[in-house]
């Protein structure tokens, strides 16, 4: 079962290269923060990095509790979420995490993905997104400058 399972990872990552027609590079789990026009609320996904840019991709899910709950308002499913900078797009990517020692142990916070980049009408924009312990892997195959 443990050889089926790192297959169906390969097959899945192979897929989704092929989608996009990008190869992907790194992947860690991610929370969109801000730094994308067209979502306002934070939501949890995998962040990308690829041969063409950066994505962050949230894939649609719901627990029979929410189901059930949405059923019954009438509210609508959840929807894929989606968000690519192009690397030529993007001007500096850093990570930031808390130095101070109590902070840490206080008030812990998962470092930030930051990305300074341009959007389609050329001003320049943040993005800003949690990462996991994969983030300087992340960063480094972002191979983008520092900020």
């Amino acid at each position: 079962m443990i050889g089926k399972n790192k297959q169906e990872k390969t097959d899945f990552w192979r897929e989704y290269g092929e989608r996009y027609g990008e190869k992907v590079l790194c992947f860690t789990l991610g929370r969109y923060i801000s730094g994308w026009d067209c979502y306002e609320q934070p939501f949890w996904g995998l962040l990308i990095a690829t041969d063409g840019g950066f994505r962050v991709h949230a894939f649609p899910h719901e627990g029979w509790l929410e189901a059930l709950s949405r059923v019954s308002s009438g509210g609508e499913p959840p929807r894929e979420k989606t968000v690519f900078i192009a690397h030529d797009r993007i001007l500096s990517a850093g990570l930031q995490s808390e130095q101070s020692r109590w902070k840490k142990l206080l008030f812990n916070r998962p470092p930030r993905l930051l990305i300074r980049y341009r959007n389609a009408a050329g001003a320049e924009q943040e993005l800003i997104a949690e990462t996991d312990a994969k983030g300087p892997e992340l960063l480094r195959a972002l191979n983008v400058p520092a900020p």
